[in-house]
């Protein structure tokens, strides 16, 4: 739950806006002063001073968080100022999209950065049914992909081996795979969280591995990448 913090020290956070359509976008529109009117009065209200702002104008509601030019640049303000707090007006200035906004918080959260919605503060922790249910299903997605994927290789292997040696040919198909060309997404994100810091320190080789784990990234038998593996993915 968050708590209002008045007559205490104020807690930096940086502010965040978006705007769907072009139309609603310049400076006669009042959305994005609505937005920063609203994020500026619970701020105020709950503890906080907004230290810096970022805005994705003409960005739709369901485009991935990692897409957005605006929220790219907030992630890169937040790694190097320390600020772990995010406040945007509405959970749907976030993101209209469920899962989007599930798989975009869960992220946050990996990061060690706290989401908070000004017309609801509570939206981003609270542990409802819906919430769970979507978990799950990325979690069941993400696993199955990574299965198809793996099993997509193992096929096109046998498949170049298979006519190598109706050829006559000695039988070699490439060589070891790296884990990019495997699972690009999950190379990025376990290079995101070995860079970033948390609470002033990085993250250690096995914590990123939990991590990953937490967010469906297993290895083929369905256990969590270990130290040496995690330490070949933030190489490439």
């Amino acid at each position: 739950m968050v708590k209002v913090m008045a007559g205490k020290g104020l807690i930096e956070a940086v502010g965040y806006m978006r705007t769907s359509s072009a139309t609603n976008v310049g400076a006669d529109k009042d959305s994005e002063k609505r937005q920063r009117q609203e994020i500026e009065k619970f701020a105020q209200k709950a503890g906080y001073t907004v230290v810096a702002w970022f805005y994705d104008a003409d960005v739709r509601g369901s485009d991935p968080v990692d897409t957005r030019p605006g929220f790219a640049a907030m992630l890169d303000r937040i790694a190097g100022n320390g600020v772990r707090t995010i406040i945007v007006e509405a959970a749907n200035r976030f993101s209209r999209d469920l899962i989007v906004q599930e798989t975009g918080h869960r992220f946050l959260k990996g990061e060690g950065v706290t989401l908070i919605a000004a017309d609801s503060p509570d939206t981003f922790v609270e542990d409802t049914p819906t919430s769970n249910m979507v978990r799950q299903i990325l979690g069941a997605v993400s696993q199955f992909e990574k299965a198809s994927l793996v099993a997509k290789l193992k096929g096109a292997r046998e498949r170049v081996m298979k006519a190598q040696a109706e050829k006559g040919e000695k039988v070699k198909c490439g060589g070891r795979h790296s884990y990019r060309d495997l699972d690009s997404a999950m190379v990025d994100l376990a290079r995101r969280l070995h860079r970033y810091p948390v609470n002033g320190r990085r993250r250690s080789l096995r914590e990123v591995s939990a991590e990953l784990a937490a967010a469906g990234h297993l290895t083929a038998t369905g256990k969590p990448f270990g130290a040496e593996a995690i330490k070949r993915m933030i190489a490439q």
